[in-house]
């Protein structure tokens, strides 16, 4: 497997042009929702972008050493919102599509809460990996090698607060 390094500009700039694509699809939603932890970032923007609501779904399928080890994927039982109502019309984002199962899964349970009457959802990932079993309906880059995306934030995963302090020179 090999690994794709994301500097923050990079990250940045990929969540811009999935913005832009979703836009010029002319696709009209009311609601973002977004799959923490990866998904926060890329919802934040877009809900600020679009100036439309952002809900936060909980769902984890890695542990192991350096979350590297795809378990059983374990989705929150609320979502955490302002609105009272979640929208009809949802654009459900992620950082990536690895294995598709938490796009796949996640859309399900929305469609089965009764938060909603959901219209209609699509799904937008910066990255969408060939080894996925669901496709999104945006994505900004196609990766044929499945590779490992080291992601900027990353190092805050496995740096300790000792560390940090000492880092900071405090």
């Amino acid at each position: 497997m090999s690994d794709l390094y994301v500097s923050w500009e990079e990250y940045h700039q990929q969540i811009e042009t999935l913005a832009v694509q979703i836009y010029q699809s002319n696709w009209q939603f009311n609601q973002i929702v977004c799959i923490a932890k990866g998904g926060l970032r890329v919802g934040d923007i877009l809900s600020r972008l679009y100036d439309i609501p952002l809900a936060i779904v909980a769902a984890a399928s890695y542990g192991g050493i350096d979350n590297r080890l795809r378990e059983k994927l374990n989705i929150g039982e609320h979502l955490a919102m302002t609105n009272k109502k979640l929208g009809n019309r949802i654009l459900l984002v992620d950082d990536l599509v690895d294995s598709g199962v938490s796009l796949q899964q996640v859309s399900q349970w929305l469609k089965d809460s009764s938060l909603s009457d959901i219209q209609e959802m699509k799904t937008a990932v910066i990255w969408y990996k060939s080894c996925s079993v669901f496709k999104p309906d945006y994505y900004v880059e196609y990766l044929s090698d499945n590779p490992w995306i080291h992601q900027p934030f990353e190092r805050y995963e496995t740096m300790t607060l000792k560390e940090l302090v000492g880092f900071n020179g405090r």
